[in-house]
């Protein structure tokens, strides 16, 4: 009868969570498809109608409505960018200042540091101010959006719920990773992003994984009932069959991570640059749009998503020189977009950027070393995953990532080679500033990180921290007591019986109502004041169990004691001494990380 009634418990539990994390799917996936609306509307009235200019899409990605006959213009694309700046800026810092930027980074953020929340009206505001920016020609990607808007509805649905603050947090990234999986159509790679880029370090977030991998999922079916079904992006069938190849790859691995250092260095600069402007702040974006515009002018395949150029580098269709203007005019135009206040993410460029560089690196081994480089377009995608490896510090979700948005699963393992290669190259840079190193580094998980530590530790650590205190025989008059308290500052006084056994302790607090009676003086003893079903530890127990005892009990100390002879009485063992040894413990591991 128990065994059923908790079978049913159990099943009751799980089909509580599964449904949350389907319902945070359905609504990632509906935020998703509605973004991806917006972003084709966009498209077409601002970028085809007002300019003339209908940059490739992706293989993937279908047009919405059909082309206008609008002739190209490219004074109308040099202004197009500022006018979606002053409109995105002005919606953004009027309503939520917290939407500027790459949201990836306020997500991560919110996990970490504000238990998950993120307002209700961010995914709204977000999913506006980015459509506009995106598709005036602000050069950015969708994943920021998408997390915010994904993240959000997870964060708003565990707060209706009246969900704990950790539950909260893993609904929010459940969020991120369905979103993100959903309009990347990469629902594993949404999952492990998720997860993957709250630290620093290879580290996962191990309780994401699977709220994430169902609502994502979910995301991805709900977003390709109404967009069809495939990848992203359309790719030959690329082989890796020669180990030779492992030379121009690593030397692909070095470029790419230069050109991210180059790309985190110019990004921040410009957002530093832009936050010390002495102007309001929903002018930014709007001058971030006209320098935009102005890269755009010459250049126009560096604007908005640059999906289509991708596209073009795998099979090959671009030159180099077109290839490194597309990956560093991307770099200043996200840099000006994004950095000045504008709204969206920097995982889209970072392929663009990624795949330009990998083309441009594959093609030159290819007219030297044409036996041994046969497919220059290969390099496009294993620059695409290695690329943003360096900036993001994923290298194991970009991988996936990569591999789903391409449908190509045969360059896994040049892709590992270059992505370990510019991970451990990188790790002093990331393009998400609120990424932590690790899990002990998050205060998400401060408290069980130190208690994890604290079980680790045994009393016996700190023996040379163990005080030795005056102990005092049971038969002691309260008068002799009080000679002594008089010229120490000792708190807890461990008292001994004939045979020099500690069989009790009482502290200072505990003899307030007889130290200022002289009648009782000489009539109490220290057995009549001494606690004898006193807590104690010993050298084999672990800081946690101690600091729970002392916890319980409301002290600041406890007697050590031996442990095959409990009336052996060691010293005393203080809270301060305890959590200061913690402090130094934790100090010594981070040193060790870096």
């Amino acid at each position: 009868m128990n065994s059923s009634r908790k079978s049913n418990v159990d099943l009751k539990y799980a089909g509580k969570w599964v449904f949350y994390f389907v319902l945070i799917g359905v609504m990632s996936g509906l935020g998703a498809v509605l973004f991806h609306y917006l972003c084709g509307l966009g498209m077409h009235y601002f970028m085809d109608m007002m300019a003339g200019y209908r940059p490739q899409g992706p293989a993937g990605e279908h047009l919405l409505l059909p082309h206008t006959n609008t002739p190209f213009n490219r004074w109308v694309l040099l202004f197009l960018p500022a006018l979606g700046g002053l409109v995105s800026g002005w919606l953004v810092y009027t309503f939520a200042p917290e939407a500027e930027g790459h949201g990836t980074d306020a997500a991560i953020d919110a996990f970490h540091h504000k238990g998950g929340i993120i307002r209700s009206r961010i995914p709204i505001i977000k999913t506006i101010a980015s459509t506009i920016t995106l598709t005036t020609g602000g050069s950015g990607g969708r994943e920021g959006p998408i997390a915010q808007i994904g993240g959000g509805f997870g964060s708003f649905l565990a707060t209706r719920f009246n969900l704990s603050e950790r539950e909260r947090c893993i609904m929010m990234a459940a969020g991120i990773g369905a979103g993100v999986g959903s309009i990347f159509r990469a629902p594993l790679a949404g999952a492990l992003f998720a997860a993957e880029v709250l630290y620093r370090d290879p580290e996962f977030e191990s309780s994401v994984i699977i709220p994430a991998g169902i609502s994502s999922v979910v995301a991805y079916c709900t977003f390709c009932l109404f967009f069809g079904w495939g990848s992203l992006f359309d790719s030959p069938a690329f082989k890796f069959d020669n180990p030779l190849q492992l030379g121009p790859y690593l030397v692909l691995a070095v470029v790419l991570v230069f050109t991210g250092v180059l790309y985190i260095k110019v990004f921040y600069g410009t957002t530093n640059l832009f936050r010390k402007l002495k102007i309001p702040n929903h002018i930014k974006p709007a001058i971030g749009g006209l320098l935009t515009g102005v890269i755009g002018f010459f250049m126009p395949y560096t604007l908005a998503f640059g999906y289509g150029m991708a596209q073009q580098a795998i099979f090959n269709q671009l030159a180099i020189p077109v290839l490194l203007g597309l990956a560093l005019g991307k770099i200043f135009t996200t840099s000006f977009s994004i950095g000045s206040g504008g709204s969206g993410g920097v995982f889209g460029p970072s392929v663009v950027i990624g795949g330009a560089m990998g083309g441009a690196v594959g093609q030159f081994f290819h007219m030297f070393m044409p036996t041994v480089v046969t497919q220059p377009g290969a390099f496009v995608i294993v620059g695409m995953a290695g690329f943003f490896t360096a900036v993001s510090n994923t290298p194991i979700s970009t991988i996936i990532f990569v591999s789903e948005m391409t449908n190509s699963y045969h360059l896994l393992l040049p892709s590992l080679l270059v992505c370990s290669v510019c991970y451990l190259l990188s790790t002093k840079w990331s393009i998400y500033e609120n990424q932590v190193k690790s899990r002990v580094d998050s205060p998400l998980h401060a408290g069980e990180f130190m208690i994890d530590i604290l079980q680790t530790i045994k009393v016996e650590k700190l023996k040379i921290l163990i005080k030795d205190v005056r102990c005092l025989n049971q038969d002691m008059s309260f008068n002799q007591f009080k000679k002594i308290f008089q010229t120490t500052k000792q708190r807890y006084f461990p008292v001994m019986n004939g045979q020099g056994d500690l069989c009790g302790i009482f502290s200072s607090t505990d003899v307030r109502e007889v130290l200022f009676s002289s009648d009782l003086g000489q009539l109490v003893v220290m057995k009549d004041i001494m606690v004898s079903n006193m807590i104690t530890t010993t050298l084999s127990e672990d800081l946690n169990t101690v600091l729970l005892k002392l916890t319980k009990k409301n002290i600041d100390a406890l007697p050590v004691v031996d442990e095959d002879d409990p009336g052996k009485f060691i010293g005393m063992l203080y809270r301060r001494d305890i959590i200061a040894y913690y402090n130094l413990h934790v100090a010594r591991i981070r040193e060790l990380e870096k």
